[in-house]
């Protein structure tokens, strides 16, 4: 039954490719028929634990074809097939032709190559075939990212995205080419039996790494997510970043681990996880900032999968199955509630034309749908019950949990990781508490938030869908607990057989019961309210005869304590024009976080670089007796060398 499914979904996208320029509505179809055969074949492997393998005599660069479809990949081929299905029906109405006649049938093109290049990524086993996947799927993101090419800043966003993605390939090259020659095959299995290809893993944590958006190989991330179209960075966050997450999970599943892989990768997951959020909390952008939010939770996950690896280093303690349990869910859960939010935020920018929040406000009587939305997501980002964010992040909670009864080395790097992952989780709630009464509370700060009018049909059902996930996930944990154990036993078989964790039963039911009190409490104040039993007034305006809107709180003031805290980090820089004299005619007051790494370390080495390349080239001026010169001087310094080593 899978492979007519899988059959159905690559025809589908290859359909709509097809279809893409002329037909819009057959390109919709084709990409929700591909979504649909693909969602149906991966949930066929998780229910099942039934692996799907296919050979073909097709070779391509002298390879036979060779697809499988285990429960692991069935995990990410889920995600892929909702957020790809639920992107192309908001981008027809987000990026629509009449808006955009010069890019939206590209924009149609792109979107299902990207698809389809991800799913062949995460079905192939042949090292070859998944280099190149990757790559074409690399320059289908970069040429969506770069839509609206006309402005300077995409532009930049786009060389920079391509720039590290091509980095990223050079690191996977050598790994698979390294892997390849040892084992004399591009063919991709289980190898734990070889231990001379465990330094291969370092090669394969700074190529994914790159691509999952690691900190500090998140360069490329803010500026990309920021500057694509909204559906572009819901699919960017939602799914290409999990590729990365993909990669290091399936490869340190088959490959052998050197002893220090599990304390790395945690080390990095705590990293990103604190580090992103207090770059989320410096930003005024809305989208930006929800780019500094996807490494926060790349770290997350990997704070599963590096104490997954250190149980299995320690003989398999099975706390490391609930701490990779976690991470593998929340891969589901950062891909729903991230695209959700990007969605929502691109609704934002499609009213208003802006992603600047101190520029909006009050936008919850105007698009309630759109409001109320994002507020779903935040909390679920936030982890924060009875949502699908809180079940992940309690299940890495319960294995580290676990890992401090262990005693030993792992309860002392776990308790630290616990206390800096619940450090993560309230610097997140802070900062969606400050987007979401920041840009949907208050009053309009411009004229384009006052005028601002609610999505379409398209654009909310989109977000609908994404939303009714992360509540399902969050009212009945239980339900997707056999499925993603399945891909944990993939991983490692010897964890094999666990029963469901008793207290997943309790909490799905604690959280029915939570739902059903907040409805019913949102239910009576909505009663009461519409009949008069509530009485509204003017807040306490210090004195103020006529509060305007320029006497509110900004994204930067609202979080200026916190970002204090950071500041050794985060580096802000600050523009201000004191008032001077008795009656001051103006002041001003500006703060700036820039990226830190990007600007502060990558870009002045870059030009290091730079001025070394341009005095190199000097030497080039084509004189021949200059070259003879060169070449006697490099004769005299060898002769130097080999008397000098004779010597000795």
């Amino acid at each position: 039954m899978i492979k007519p499914l899988i059959t159905i979904s690559g025809v589908g996208m290859l359909a709509s490719i097809l279809a893409a320029a002329r037909a819009p509505r057959l390109w919709l179809g084709g990409v929700l028929a591909g979504a649909a055969g693909g969602l149906g074949a991966a949930v066929l492997a998780l229910s099942t634990g039934f692996v799907w393998e296919w050979r073909s005599e097709l070779t391509i660069g002298g390879e036979a074809v060779h697809l499988r479809l285990d429960a692991l990949s069935a995990l990410f081929l889920a995600l892929l097939s909702l957020i790809g299905g639920a992107g192309a029906v908001y981008g027809r109405e987000y990026w629509d032709g009449r808006a955009h006649p010069r890019s939206a049938w590209s924009e149609r093109v792109c979107w299902s190559a990207l698809v389809l290049c991800l799913g062949v990524v995460l079905l192939t086993v042949n090292g070859l075939h998944f280099l190149i996947a990757l790559e074409l799927s690399t320059l289908s993101a970069y040429f969506l990212v770069t839509l609206d090419r006309q402005r300077s800043e995409v532009r930049a966003a786009g060389w920079l995205y391509l720039a590290a993605s091509h980095a990223a390939t050079l690191c996977l090259l050598a790994f698979f080419t390294l892997m390849a020659v040892r084992t004399g095959s591009w063919e991709l299995a289980s190898m734990r039996d070889r231990p001379e290809l465990a330094p291969l893993f370092w090669l394969a944590l700074a190529g994914f790494g790159l691509k999952a958006g690691l900190f500090p190989l998140h360069i490329w991330l803010p500026s990309a997510h920021a500057n694509a179209p909204s559906h572009v960075s819901a699919i960017l966050s939602g799914v290409t970043l999990k590729i990365g997450i993909y990669g290091l999970v399936r490869f340190s599943g088959w490959l052998p681990m050197p002893p220090q892989a599990g304390w790395v990768v945690a080390f990095l997951g705590v990293s990103s996880a604190v580090l992103g959020v207090a770059f989320a909390l410096g930003q005024h952008d809305l989208k930006r900032l929800l780019a500094y939010h996807s490494v926060e939770n790349i770290g997350i996950i990997l704070i599963g999968l590096g104490f997954a690896l250190v149980a299995m280093g320690q003989g398999n303690a099975r706390w490391g199955r609930l701490a990779l349990a976690g991470g593998l869910l929340h891969v589901w859960n950062h891909g729903l509630f991230k695209s959700l939010l990007f969605f929502a935020a691109g609704s934002v920018l499609h009213a208003t034309g802006t992603r600047e929040m101190s520029r909006l406000g009050g936008l919850w009587r105007l698009m309630p749908w759109t409001a109320s939305l994002f507020a779903l997501g935040a909390v679920a980002i936030s982890g924060l019950p009875p949502l699908n964010g809180f079940v992940s992040e309690w299940l890495v909670y319960l294995g580290l949990f676990d890992a401090t009864l262990a005693r030993g080395s792992s309860a002392w790097a776990a308790i630290p990781a616990a206390i800096l992952l619940g450090v993560t989780g309230a610097l997140a709630l802070a900062c969606f508490v400050k987007v979401c009464g920041v840009v949907f509370l208050g009053a309009p700060r411009s004229r384009a938030a006052a005028d601002a009018r609610e999505s379409g049909p398209a654009m909310r059902g989109a977000m609908l869908v994404l939303g009714a996930g992360c509540v399902a996930i969050g009212l009945a944990p239980v339900l997707f607990w056999p499925a993603v154990l399945r891909a944990v036993d993939v991983w490692n078989p010897v964890w094999g057989g666990a029963a469901t964790p008793v207290a997943l039963s309790s909490l799905g039911m604690l959280h029915v019961a939570l739902t059903l009190l907040a409805l019913g409490a949102a239910g009576w104040l909505w009663r009461k309210a519409r009949r008069g039993g509530l009485r509204r007034a003017v807040t306490w305006d210090c004195g103020y005869a006529a509060p305007t809107p320029r006497m509110q709180y900004t994204a930067g003031s609202f979080s200026s304590i916190i970002n204090e805290w950071f500041a050794s980090i985060l580096r802000p820089e600050r523009h201000e024009h004191r008032p001077e004299g008795l009656l001051p005619v103006s002041a001003s007051f500006t703060e700036h976080t820039p990226e830190t790494v990007l600007e502060r370390i990558v870009m002045p080495a870059g030009r290091v670089v730079m001025r070394v390349s341009t005095a190199a080239r000097g030497l080039q001026h084509g004189r021949v007796q200059s070259y003879l010169l060169y070449l006697l001087i490099g004769l005299a310094a060898l002769a130097v060398l080999v008397v000098l080593g004779g010597g000795s």
